[in-house]
């Protein structure tokens, strides 16, 4: 994991904590707040997703660079040896 990556899911995990506090301390009902939170959770789910998503596809992206790399590598080992 990068430390990029590590950033950012630490800032994703800080702001929810913080988001989770400030929702149980307002003074609503009971029913607004399980509703919000609800609604909150659901957006964190989307956001984490899209977060996964991305981070899956930038995976792929250096998996294929690196098989790249090792190909052409490989490629220049055997005419260096031919």
């Amino acid at each position: 994991m990068t430390t990029k990556s590590k950033i950012i899911l630490g800032l994703v995990g800080a702001t929810a904590a913080g988001v989770l506090v400030g929702l149980i301390l307002t003074p609503e009902k009971g029913a607004d707040l399980r509703q919000k939170i609800t609604k909150t959770a659901g957006d964190w789910a989307d956001q984490l997703s899209e977060l996964f998503t991305s981070a899956k596809n930038e995976i792929e992206n250096l998996r294929s660079k690196g098989t790249k790399v090792a190909s052409d590598a490989a490629d220049r080992y055997k005419e260096s040896f031919s």
